[in-house]
């Protein structure tokens, strides 16, 4: 396989794409809602079953609704904090999958520019990339506390700001991801997306999504460039 000549960067979400990590999400979640009950979030507001993520978010419009600005602060800190703790629990079981690095090397032996675009906090992000020795290869990382938490994955402005940190396009960046925020985030950015079964989503997932699955990994991709 030829990467088409069109992409200048080809970056990846982090965890169950580019690393095989062992975040406790479900954890996670159950924080975040129980922090946002505390804070006066009625349970019949927010969703249990829905991830980190829209849990978060469907706190915050609850808050936004109800005049609590306050509010909103408190809870995106206190979260945040929480969210941390919890990702850095085990950070020493992460491990890159199979071609991960000989992949992100293939990439800038093509001229091309590698990043990675994730909902983990920047000190979590740069601890699994240094311990897989991933992150003296990427040329520019996004997390999710560098912009403001309306500006993450899925919204595109988080794939903007990897294009204006790579100094491309977001149509030419092409980007492989785990999860459907994964794909809402490159399709409303405009940006090729590749889907892996090695994360959150399984084939099921994706056809639902409407996408298919054309490399169940990265490693199946290294390989095909590698053919």
């Amino acid at each position: 396989m030829k990467l088409n000549p069109k992409y200048k960067a080809v970056c990846f979400d982090m965890d169950g794409t580019l690393l095989n990590t062992k975040v406790d999400y479900v954890k996670m979640a159950n924080v975040a809602f129980d922090e946002m009950v505390r804070l006066g979030v009625p349970e019949t507001a927010i969703d249990r079953s829905e991830s980190f993520k829209f849990n978060i978010d469907s706190g915050i419009e609850y808050l936004k609704k109800h005049n609590k600005v306050e509010d909103i602060y408190k809870i995106g800190a206190n979260i945040s904090k929480m969210a941390r703790d919890i990702e850095m629990e085990r950070v020493d079981e992460a491990r890159p999958f199979d071609g991960t690095n000989p992949l992100l090397d293939l990439i800038h032996s093509f001229g091309l520019s590698t990043g990675v675009l994730t909902r983990g906090c920047r000190e979590y992000a740069e601890a699994v990339l240094k311990k897989c020795d991933s992150l003296k290869r990427i040329d520019c990382l996004i997390a999710r506390d560098d912009y403001p938490e309306e500006e993450s994955k899925p919204s595109p402005i988080a794939m903007q700001h990897m294009a204006d940190r790579l100094n491309v396009k977001t149509d030419e960046i092409l980007y492989f991801g785990d999860h459907g925020m994964d794909y809402r985030c490159a399709k409303d950015a405009g940006t090729d997306f590749i889907a892996v079964t090695t994360g959150a989503f399984r084939s099921d997932d994706w056809m639902k999504e409407g996408v298919k699955v054309e490399f169940d990994s990265i490693t199946d991709f290294y390989r095909s460039l590698m053919a």
